[in-house]
Order: C-alpha cells, then sequence, then structure tokens
C-alpha cells in the first residue's frame, strides 16, 4: 500500500467531504475520488458511506483512519531522521525543559562524551510534555521527561524519583509551617497529576509560575531539585511529605537502532544510578535494570 492514497483516504475522513479534501490536497474532486476506488479495491472494503449530501466512515474507514495516521507519522518521522544522519555534521539531538533534567544533564553529557564513537550534542529546550510528540515526529533523538506521559511508540528507562515540594507566597498561612501534607492543599494523592497540569499550563515559563504565586496565592507542586534553582523573594519552598515523588525519565523512539541513541540512555542510566551531579541527597536511585526495549543493531 502506497503513503499517496493513504493520505488522500486521511484527507477525506477528516473533511468528509471530498470537494474540501481535494482543495486540501491541491488536486481536484476526479482523481481524489478515482484513486478512493482504488483504495478500497485494494483494501477489500468499502471505507466511505456517500450520498448526494454527506461522506461518512464506515466501519472499516475507522478502523483504517486509527491505522492510517500513526503509519503516515511514521514515515515522516522517517524521512526527517534520514535527513538528520545525512547532514555533514550530524548531531544527536535530546529534548528536554529546561530545569527539567532533575540535575543530571551535565554528568550525563561528560559520560556520554568519554564513550566511543560520541556525537555532538544539542539540547532543544522545549516546553511541557512537548517531548514525546518531538520523538515520534522524528525532530529529536532522545529526551528527557517527567511521568507520566504518552509512550505510544517510545520506549524509556526511568532514571530518578524526587520528592516535591510546594511554592507559596511569603505570606500564605501554610508559609510558617515546616513541612505540609496534601490534605494541607485540599488535595487527595489520586488528584496530583490533574493539579500539577493545572499550575503548568498557568505561566509559560517557572519564572511566570513563581510570580503568580506571589500574586494570586498558587501553590504548585514542583521537584526539589527544580526549587532548589530558584531562590525567590517573596516565595518559600515546603516538603509535601506524603504527595507522590516527581519521576524523571530517558525515553527515545522505539525502533530506533542508533548505537549513540544507546550510548547517551546508558549515560543517563549510568549517572542516575551513582547520583553523580545530584544537589538532594533525597533523590531515589533506580536499581539498574537494563535499557527496557533497547534493541541493539544488528
Amino acid at each position: 500500500m502506497e503513503s499517496r492514497p493513504l493520505r488522500y483516504f486521511v484527507a477525506v475522513a477528516e473533511e468528509l467531504n471530498f470537494a474540501r479534501a481535494a482543495e486540501r490536497l491541491g488536486i481536484s474532486p476526479p482523481p481524489l475520488s478515482r484513486a478512493i476506488r482504488a483504495l478500497e479495491g485494494e483494501v477489500g472494503a468499502v471505507l466511505f458511506e456517500r450520498t448526494t449530501h454527506s461522506v461518512a466512515l464506515t466501519p472499516a474507514g475507522t478502523v483504517l483512519l486509527a491505522e492510517a495516521r500513526p503509519a503516515l507519522d511514521a514515515l515522516e518521522a522517517a524521512g526527517r531522521r534520514a535527513r538528520r544522519a545525512a547532514d555533514a555534521s550530524p548531531k544527536l539531538v535530546l529534548a528536554m525543559k529546561a530545569d527539567g533534567d532533575g540535575d543530571l544533564l551535565e554528568p550525563m553529557l561528560a559520560r556520554y562524551a568519554a564513550e566511543p564513537g560520541a556525537m555532538p550534542v544539542r539540547i532543544r529546550l522545549c516546553g511541557w510534555q512537548e517531548q514525546p510528540d518531538l520523538l515520534r515526529r522524528g525532530e529529536v533523538d532522545v529526551a528527557l521527561v517527567h511521568e507520566p506521559f504518552d509512550r505510544a511508540g517510545l520506549d524509556a528507562e526511568t532514571l530518578i524519583a524526587e520528592p516535591r515540594v510546594a511554592a507559596l507566597a511569603a505570606a500564605h498561612p501554610l508559609a510558617a509551617e515546616e513541612s505540609l501534607t496534601l490534605a494541607d492543599l485540599g488535595l487527595r494523592a489520586e488528584e496530583v497529576d490533574r493539579y500539577i497540569q493545572e499550575h503548568r499550563h498557568a505561566g509559560r515559563d517557572l519564572a511566570q509560575l513563581l510570580t503568580l504565586v506571589t500574586l494570586e496565592c498558587r501553590t504548585p507542586l514542583l521537584p526539589r531539585s527544580v526549587a532548589a534553582r530558584y531562590p525567590r523573594p517573596g516565595v518559600v519552598f515546603r516538603p509535601v511529605v506524603d504527595a507522590p515523588p516527581s519521576v524523571l525519565a530517558v525515553a527515545w523512539p522505539e525502533r530506533s537502532r542508533s548505537t549513540a541513541v544507546a550510548a547517551l540512555v546508558r549515560a543517563a542510566s549510568a549517572v542516575a544510578r551513582t547520583g553523580v551531579g545530584s544537589r538532594d541527597a533525597d533523590h531515589v536511585r533506580i536499581p539498574e535494570t537494563g535499557i527496557d526495549g533497547w534493541r541493539d543493531p544488528d
């Protein structure tokens, strides 16, 4: 099955209108209709119910749409990776959120640089939870990302888990306490992920979020290593003793066969196990388990 008819099919399935899909694709409706008929013949099933007034997916079309989108995304990602590999000065691209490395980045890169055949590493800073999509699109090779995240099409290795602290305005009533519980913040354990996501979207970056702490009395939960980097007048950080830990993982495409990616993942795991570079003695070290899902090149 070729990619072009699949792209045509996805356009019609998303528009549910042949004229709009043809305009989107830059072709005229008759060849689009012929291409869809040919695809239905190849698949051996009707993909669309057509009337003079409407177009709807059949059950077979619904299944094909769910399969076609990731297949086309994978083709585009493969092309991006191939183009980057053909660069005169190829680099390994590592995606991460600024200050989202759990203090592992510098020792991890130093350890990787000592590996035979290590490539130059370019850091791509990104927003909250953008790393998985960047990996799937082939724009980056490996990522440091906090749990939970969408692992579809990815392999990952847990690196560290560290305690969470609440950021409070100095005038907040809870700022006088030495430590807090989730109940103090009006939270249950099952609500923590949602609560963190809500606060992540309150500002473009941590500096903005901490400004909102002082202006709006927000109380975001942060990894302790991140909070330690941002002492700020008017903001205090208090440990939340029963909050689930902040878990950092290294992730890469599940079909990657790059020896450079394998070496960087090994370096990240080794640094996390030994605790080199950690500022926080209460990081939880993850025991050595190997790199789950890694496939050594043939």
